[in-house]
């Protein structure tokens, strides 16, 4: 009751964020963006069931966008507040448990990334266009929403732009209109999707499919044409990369795949519900990126289909979609799984051992030993649970949990029908202890010190 969605954190490692009192079921934005002012005007179209009885609702709202209409259920809020990043509605009338809430809200600004531990997220301006990388709690830079991985809905993303420019949402293009000088592209996203997994793409783009593709998943490259040589290159493997992946982790969980490659230079990839986004600096004609290729087209089955309930359970995104980039390099003829875990080892015991990589706090969560260690933490399962229990156990988990929230303890449960020993020393080893554990030799046991 009362203000307990704001009191009360839904995760320890982002306290602001993520919002009580209601399920969030479908999101429908109507954008509107100015590519040469970086103004965005929106509507936005929030489906809920409320799931306790409360006087106001909290939604995840940057304060570098100004709020002027907030409708509840059909009738004008009874009033709004908007400050620290929330957003907060006070319907007319009490809506009791179980109950429909449709808040709808207009809004407008100049959007600008998050600022927080981890750096700034969310919408960022580019040279020519934009784009959004909400990991972990960028969406609040453009829409009100539930921002927290936990809450999943399905999208409907409308976006109105200056005609040049290619727009790209996530999930399938169900319309283009163009009338004068701007183009509204609008994008259906069916399958249950995070906030921070939503993302808006505008550039000087062309898009194109993939050639030569044997999967039965629709595959698109959105690239400025500039780099359209150096993409076929580097990216020719990815349709074998999708083979491997379906056969080790079971059918890809979306309807298509889009790499996007911005015409300006990222630090690092990131990925989104349906699509991975890389910088100009990704593409040299060289596959000089291609361990990442295979990092962020794995987040599709670990991290977008499989969430985590809460971030400190990062290690099954970034530890999957890792040891991913060993199953691809072993089964394209590159250095083994076990080589690349082993080397991967050798580095890490130089590093400092003060990490708990399932529990690395807040500000360490997005650390390179999480990744690493996460992988090194299912190479040692794998040795442990022999070829063949581990072959099963990955197509099972993500079967099992397919569009869900996932965590630590689930996984580890669903690991333990697959052995004859009790698991729990190799998980304190590896995800509870600091002190990094020695690998067993192939076929020995995994997680002696």
């Amino acid at each position: 009751m009362g203000d307990k969605f704001y009191t009360d954190p839904i995760d320890d490692y982002l306290p602001q964020n993520g919002n009580r009192g209601y399920r969030v079921s479908r999101y429908e934005l109507d954008l509107s963006y100015k590519v040469a002012s970086n103004r965005l005007a929106g509507r936005a179209e929030i489906t809920a069931v409320t799931t306790a009885v409360q006087p106001r609702f909290g939604f995840d709202l940057s304060q570098a966008l100004t709020v002027s209409k907030v409708f509840v259920n059909g009738a004008k809020a009874a009033k709004y507040a908007h400050q620290h990043g929330k957003l907060v509605v006070t319907p007319q009338q009490r809506i009791p448990a179980g109950g429909v809430l449709s808040v709808v809200v207009q809004y407008a600004g100049v959007p600008k990334p998050v600022r927080g531990p981890w750096g700034e997220v969310g919408w960022e301006e580019l040279s020519e266009g934009a784009l959004v990388a909400s990991q972990p709690n960028g969406a609040a830079s453009w829409f009100p929403c539930d921002d927290h991985p936990s809450s999943k809905a399905s999208y409907r993303i409308s976006l109105t732009t200056d005609s040049p420019y290619y727009a790209l949402a996530n999930g399938t293009l169900v319309r283009k209109q163009t009338k004068a000088s701007q183009t509204t592209w609008v994008y259906e996203q069916p399958e249950p999707m995070s906030s921070y997994l939503a993302t808006i793409q505008i550039g000087p783009y062309r898009k194109h499919r993939l050639g030569g593709v044997r999967t039965s998943v629709p595959m698109h490259a959105v690239v400025p044409p500039r780099l359209r040589a150096e993409f076929d290159h580097d990216f020719a493997r990815q349709a074998r990369m999708m083979e491997v992946f379906t056969e080790r982790f079971g059918p890809y969980p979306f309807g298509e795949y889009t790499v996007v490659i911005t015409d300006d230079d990222l630090e690092i990839p990131i990925e989104a519900q349906g699509i991975s986004v890389f910088g100009a600096n990704h593409c040299d004609g060289r596959r000089g990126s291609e361990r990442l290729v295979a990092h962020e087209l794995a987040h599709q089955w670990f991290g977008n289909s499989l969430t985590l309930r809460k971030w400190r359970d990062i290690w099954l995104h970034e530890g999957f979609a890792c040891y991913a980039e060993w199953i691809w390099s072993e089964a394209s003829g590159g250095p083994s799984a076990d080589q690349l875990a082993r080397a991967a080892r050798h580095n890490l015991a130089r590093q400092p051992q003060d990490i708990v990589i399932g529990d690395p706090g807040p500000k360490r969560m997005f650390d390179d030993r999480v990744y690493k260690r996460g992988a090194l933490t299912l190479h040692a399962l794998r040795l442990e649970l022999g070829e063949a229990g581990f072959a099963d156990l990955l197509p099972e988990w993500v079967r099992r949990y397919r569009h869900s929230s996932v965590t630590t303890e689930e996984f580890t449960d669903l690991a333990g029908h697959y052995s004859l020993v009790p698991l729990r020393p190799l998980w304190d080893d590896w995800l509870r202890d600091e002190p990094l554990p020695q690998l067993p030799p192939v076929g020995g046991r995994a997680g002696a010190r």
